[in-house]
């Protein structure tokens, strides 16, 4: 068991299986999980990264690094931890959706590629984020807000409707609505910095300082 405090990052996309080679996925590389790795490992906690297996941006060396699939399968990952984090970083990408039905073919293996049309029917996929306090009641817990449509107060509103919502310590808003940068929401205020960089050691300084107070 490590003796410094768990940091539980996620980062990389997941997917939804449409056949045995077919899958819906989001566009995410992994990269800010590992710049929030290696500046929480340099703070001192011991870190533990879930990846997306599609990630592309190289996995981080200053964690202990499992990837997963699709949300079940990074649910299951949490549920396997065999301690509990004093705080969890939710970067990843995760699904929307999954595929509920699939109408104009059998899904046994590789859908055939002559066919005609397909209609795909997706459902909602298991949302990670609001079950993480219930099975983590005593952990730090960051969201992620990426938007693209509307304004950066459209965006930010967005973001502590999360906090509020589920409950976490704050919230990270970015994407194109955002604008350049990255915002950090913590009791309703965002502060702004200006690349990945910047906000990973800001938030391993903050966790740092909330960790120790909490102890």
């Amino acid at each position: 068991m490590p003796s410094s405090p768990i940091a539980v990052v996620t980062c990389g996309p997941a997917y939804e299986p449409i056949d045995s080679v077919r899958r819906i996925t989001n566009h995410s590389t992994g990269e800010i999980g590992v710049f929030l790795s290696d500046a929480l490992a340099a703070r001192g906690f011991h870190v533990v990264c879930f990846r997306g297996e599609m990630a592309t941006f190289p996995a981080p060396s200053s964690a202990q690094v499992h990837s997963f699939t699709t949300n079940d399968s990074l649910e299951a990952l949490f549920a396997g931890l065999p301690a509990a984090p004093a705080v969890i970083f939710h970067a990843a990408a995760l699904s929307d959706y999954r595929v509920g039905s699939v109408k104009g073919a059998r899904v046994t293996g590789k859908i055939r590629s002559d066919l005609k049309e397909l209609v795909i029917h997706l459902t909602p996929a298991t949302k990670l984020l609001p079950l993480l306090p219930e099975m983590f009641p005593q952990a730090l817990i960051i969201g992620w807000k990426y938007e693209l449509d509307g304004t950066c107060e459209e965006a930010l509103e967005r973001g502590r409707h999360q906090v509020a919502a589920v409950g976490t310590a704050g919230c990270v808003v970015n994407g194109r609505a955002y604008g350049e940068g990255f915002g950090f929401l913590e009791d309703g205020e965002v502060r702004h910095f200006a690349d990945k960089r910047f906000l990973a050691a800001h938030l391993a300084d903050w966790s740092w300082r909330r960790v120790a107070l909490d102890a």
